[in-house]
């Protein structure tokens, strides 16, 4: 089995509870090269913790001095266009956590670099590899027509999870202030770009969309297929919550959204036939050991039958992970591609222009 030899680009919070841990415990699959912050210390702290020795400050810098087959690009979304275009211009593979990128523009730059380069562009959407979900792909179209669909994702904060379960995020306050101040610029344009000249509250709606609930849109998407549009959004609370009425042929989905400082995780799709129905239910992916289940209540003469399947206990950051290796491998084209991502934005947009 070929063994990929990686550099990451951005060691933060994400990178250190899942990328880095599952990474280090798929030997056989993958080996970490080199790695990349802009923290010094937390450079410094990730090298020593992992054994890298080749530790970098600059992407372009990591990518053209150290040999890798693939890029795990895991810092803020602001930068994510600009690492992924310079990897695959020396034909490096792309993991690309999401969101891919802010704008439409951004996403058409990376699909002509990936079109130029003989890489691929896989985008980090675990929710899409969790076995429970596989499943549910397959039962769904045994639901007959659908009356119904409701997509939910109301959670509180990560740190509630992790600093209950031992997990040590580290932080360090040397980032330099040039840095900081050019990410805010950055956001900025590119919001603008994206959605226009906004109020504050609808450009963190927005931003909520390319985050968290770029997951919940992106796996009913694959589940259900594009809805036809929105009906209403409703945002509010500084554009941390929000409801949507999304039309597909012959039903409506309701989507609603929040984050508060309520320690529970709620993420689920749940969809309905005149006789059957599928709810897949998420965990937070920060514990990596509680399952994605799939629950299926079927009327069938008088009876009412329930079934709750858990396929593993493998989490699906691990599937993706071992899924990806295939594609660097073997240069397949994942599902999870740069024009699988532009529906979300597109879906994104058309809820945006609703709440505007």
């Amino acid at each position: 089995m070929t063994k990929l030899k990686v550099g990451i680009i951005g060691v933060g919070e994400v990178a250190q509870i899942i990328h880095l841990p599952i990474l280090e415990s798929l030997p056989e699959l993958y080996e970490m090269v080199a790695l990349c912050d802009i923290s010094p210390k937390l450079l410094a702290k990730m090298g020593e913790k992992y054994s890298v020795k080749n530790l970098y400050s600059n992407a372009e810098e990591m990518l053209d001095r150290t040999e890798m087959d693939a890029v795990f690009i895991l810092n803020n979304m602001e930068y994510h266009t600009d690492c992924t275009v310079a990897a695959l211009r020396r034909n490096i593979h792309v993991f690309v956590e999401k969101p891919m990128c802010v704008t439409v523009a951004e996403a058409e730059e990376i699909i002509r670099a990936r079109n130029a380069s003989s890489a691929q562009v896989m985008v980090g959407y675990m929710r899409r590899f969790a076995p429970a979900y596989l499943r549910a792909l397959e039962e769904v179209r045994t639901l007959g027509p659908i009356n119904y669909a409701r997509v939910r994702d109301i959670i509180g904060p990560n740190a509630f999870f992790t600093s209950q379960s031992g997990m040590k995020v580290y932080r360090f306050d040397d980032i330099p202030a040039e840095a900081a101040q050019d990410r805010k610029a950055r956001n900025t344009r590119l919001m603008r770009e994206a959605i226009g000249e906004q109020s504050p509250e609808t450009y963190a709606a927005y931003g909520l969309l390319l985050g968290l609930n770029s997951h919940d849109i992106s796996a009913m998407r694959e589940l259900l297929g594009v809805p036809i549009g929105v009906k209403a959004v409703t945002s509010s609370h500084g554009g941390r919550f929000k409801t949507a009425i999304l039309e597909f042929d012959g039903y409506h989905a309701v989507f609603e959204t929040g984050v508060d400082q309520q320690g529970r995780f709620d993420a689920h799709i749940e969809v309905y036939g005149e006789s059957k129905s599928l709810l897949i239910q998420y965990d937070t992916p920060y514990l990596r050991q509680l399952p994605t289940t799939l629950r299926i209540r079927e009327t069938i003469g008088d009876s009412l039958e329930e079934t709750v399947i858990r396929p593993t206990y493998k989490d699906a950051y691990t599937c993706e992970l071992e899924y990806f290796h295939q594609v660097a491998a073997t240069g397949m084209p994942p599902k999870t591609t740069p024009e699988d991502y532009v529906q979300d934005l597109r879906i994104f947009a058309m809820m945006m222009d609703a709440i505007k």
